[in-house]
């Protein structure tokens, strides 16, 4: 087996074995659903926006703001029984509002890290997809992109309209991230913001911040929702790579490691792109330098066939030179 092919492994390696959701006792899944409930946006422009909620304090939900921007009133619902949300406290950018729910009867969930993740560990979807039942969607972290202090975690827990809002969870059975967003097209990915990005909306003191539930009147959206021009270069790069734009990627992954040379991501994209522009010793001397900056800390190359002309690769040429791209320099070292 070539040298690339060893490479390719040891991006996608993963920790040592710890326990896993099948050997959770059943009790323990049953109450953690108990904490994620079904909410329903009353909309302005006339029917229903369905989407899912994760208990994170007394009377207080955590959900994405794109459930709740055109609402007129909020419900949130666990079978039979419906509270109604009276204030938000919004955090549009990252997609995450907190309902404040009187009377709201659940516990709420512990709170985990995205930065203790791994790609390859599993996780577990809580959510209402389709506005109907609760999904349990079992899974693994495949990548933890790098983004506004924190990873934004792209997992295989399959989710679709109506879980937006509801809860990723650890082995130990944290919330590590809120499920937000899917790419569509080509192989599916799958977000969820990171537990960190809920911090500064519990902390702020008393009712700071709180606001009454009504549409949104400003025009800012989530970080996920902008232009393609504007979207983080992790979002950019996902988009490139659906649509088998390799030149682009390699164009992106060069400026962006001429930036941060210290990230493994854009050096391992690099590779990608290159590997499937045939460029076989450039893509073996990215994914080196990818491996180089630490690439176990969330880069995966799940999903990526790689072409039969790879075997031609020669053996590696790590740390014949450093990792950088010059200021001018369009290409990789």
């Amino acid at each position: 087996m070539k040298r690339l092919f060893v490479l390719l492994w040891a991006l996608l390696s993963v920790l040592a074995a710890t326990p896993s959701w099948a050997d959770v006792d059943r009790a323990v899944l049953i109450g953690l659903s108990a904490s994620v409930l079904k909410i329903e946006a009353l909309r302005v422009q006339g029917g229903f926006s369905l989407g899912s909620g994760v208990v994170v304090a007394p009377e207080r939900i955590i959900t994405n703001c794109h459930i709740t921007r055109d609402a007129l009133k909020v419900n949130v619902l666990r079978g039979g029984v419906r509270w109604v949300a009276e204030a938000q406290r919004s955090d549009i950018d990252h997609d995450l509002c907190l309902l404040r729910v009187p009377g709201l009867q659940a516990r709420a969930v512990a709170l985990g890290r995205s930065d203790q993740l791994k790609p390859g560990q599993a996780v577990r979807a809580l959510g209402y997809t389709g506005g109907l039942g609760l999904q349990n969607s079992p899974g693994e972290v495949l990548a933890l992109h790098r983004f506004d202090g924190s990873h934004v975690i792209r997992s295989s827990n399959w989710f679709n309209s109506g879980a937006s809002g509801g809860g990723l969870f650890d082995d130990e059975q944290r919330l590590v991230g809120i499920l937000t967003f899917r790419l569509r097209g080509g192989e599916a990915h799958y977000f969820a913001a990171p537990a960190e990005w809920l911090v500064p909306l519990l902390e702020t003191p008393g009712e700071v911040g709180y606001t009454d539930v009504a549409p949104e009147r400003s025009q800012q959206v989530a970080f996920w929702q902008r232009p393609f021009v504007d979207q983080p270069r992790f979002l950019r790069a996902a988009l490139l790579q659906r649509d088998d734009q390799w030149r682009e990627l390699e164009s992106l992954a060069v400026e962006w490691a001429r930036e941060d040379a210290g990230d493994p991501e854009p050096w391992y994209l690099m590779g990608v792109a290159l590997a499937r522009m045939d460029r076989l010793p450039e893509a073996q001397r990215a994914l080196d330098c990818s491996l180089a900056a630490g690439s176990a800390a969330g880069v995966s190359g799940a999903g990526l066939a790689l072409p039969k002309s790879m075997d031609r690769l020669p053996e590696s040429a790590l740390a014949r030179a450093p990792c950088v791209i010059g200021a001018t320099s369009s290409r990789t070292p």
